[in-house]
């Protein structure tokens, strides 16, 4: 059986910075490609950033030059540090993750910027 928890959110004023943690655990035999996703009070969820099995990495433009995805394969864990956070990154974020060939979502976690 697979779990995938999130960690690492919070409140944190306009500017801030926090870094979540996505972290794969029970019969994890291949993990290949990682996905953060976010949703925010009445829209849709969206796709904010992919890193491949091999370290290749993809963002939406909202988040470009402030999010970094990043993994570390021996601890089947894959980060989202977040700098210079504006009030709309609001949402709570969730991680897709790849593991024996199958898709598994977190239970999300809540992220909250303001003042």
């Amino acid at each position: 059986q697979v779990q995938v928890v999130e960690s690492g959110g919070g409140l944190v004023q306009p500017g801030g910075s926090l870094r979540l943690s996505c972290a794969a655990s029970g019969s994890v035999f291949t993990f290949k490609k990682m996905n953060w996703y976010r949703q925010a009070p009445g829209k849709e969820r969206e796709l904010v950033a992919t890193i491949t099995s091999g370290g290749n990495t993809n963002y939406a433009d909202s988040v470009k030059g402030r999010l970094t995805i990043s993994r570390d394969n021996a601890t089947n864990t894959v980060y989202l540090q977040m700098n210079s956070l504006k009030p709309e990154d609001t949402a709570v974020y969730y991680c897709k993750a790849n593991i024996n060939g199958y898709n598994y979502w977190g239970q999300g976690t809540q992220v909250t910027v303001s003042s």
